[in-house]
């Protein structure tokens, strides 16, 4: 874990390095978003980050959320990054601006049943398993454009963009490059993707957000 000036340090270094990936492949800065992944940090770590013009952060956990930010989140856009269960789709629609782990019907259903409910519609990414890894969550590329067709045509969602996780083991750059392709193909312009370890490079390949936490914060603590 970071000290807290570390911490700093750390979101300045790879706003930097964003910028610097941004602009070798021609590509505005502005148009990537860095999404400070906060999910298991104290909060003096997460407070110099957001004192130093971080808006934008990514949690895993619905409950983890709530406790850090509710009092908190005013003037922010907070992600959930992690995967939703049904039972807990009421207190993350009610709570975050965008969703990123849409991946089955069931959820569809309730999300959009939520929403309807609160009058309320966080902006939503399809969570794709690139590396059809079984211990993650996402649809598998095959039954990627059926998923999205279906949110949009039985459930009334309309998601914005796609996200991934790649497989720590292989190159990421084909899976962003599948990823990519599965948006394009289904009129998605937003791509959710590349962590600490390979985010110059997913932006190399259009990502439109990166989610960085150890870069940033460095090594989380156990949780």
């Amino acid at each position: 874990m970071a000290e807290p000036s570390h911490a700093a340090q750390g979101y300045h270094d790879v706003a930097a390095r964003i910028a610097r990936a941004a602009q070798a492949c021609g590509r505005d800065p502005a148009a990537v978003t860095l999404v400070a992944v906060s999910k298991l940090q104290p909060w003096d770590a997460i407070a110099p980050v957001l004192a130093a013009g971080q808006r934008v952060f990514g949690e895993n956990r619905v409950q983890e959320a709530l406790a850090r930010w509710s009092d908190r989140a005013h003037g922010l856009e907070l992600h959930l990054i992690g995967p939703l269960q049904t039972n807990k789709a009421k207190d993350a629609v009610g709570f975050f601006e965008v969703i990123e782990t849409l991946d089955r019907e069931r959820l569809a259903r309730v999300l959009a049943e939520e929403m309807e409910r609160q009058g309320k519609r966080p902006r939503l990414y399809v969570q794709v398993n690139t590396g059809e890894e079984p211990q993650k969550a996402g649809v598998v590329p095959a039954g990627a454009d059926a998923f999205i067709a279906a949110c949009r045509r039985t459930y009334g969602l309309e998601p914005e963009g796609v996200m991934c996780i790649p497989p720590a083991a292989e190159p990421p750059g084909p899976h962003f490059a599948l990823l990519a392709k599965i948006a394009a193909r289904n009129g998605l312009t937003k791509l959710s993707m590349g962590m600490s370890d390979d985010f110059e490079t997913a932006i190399r390949f259009g990502a439109t957000s990166v989610r960085v936490g150890s870069a940033i914060f460095g090594a989380r603590p156990p949780g």
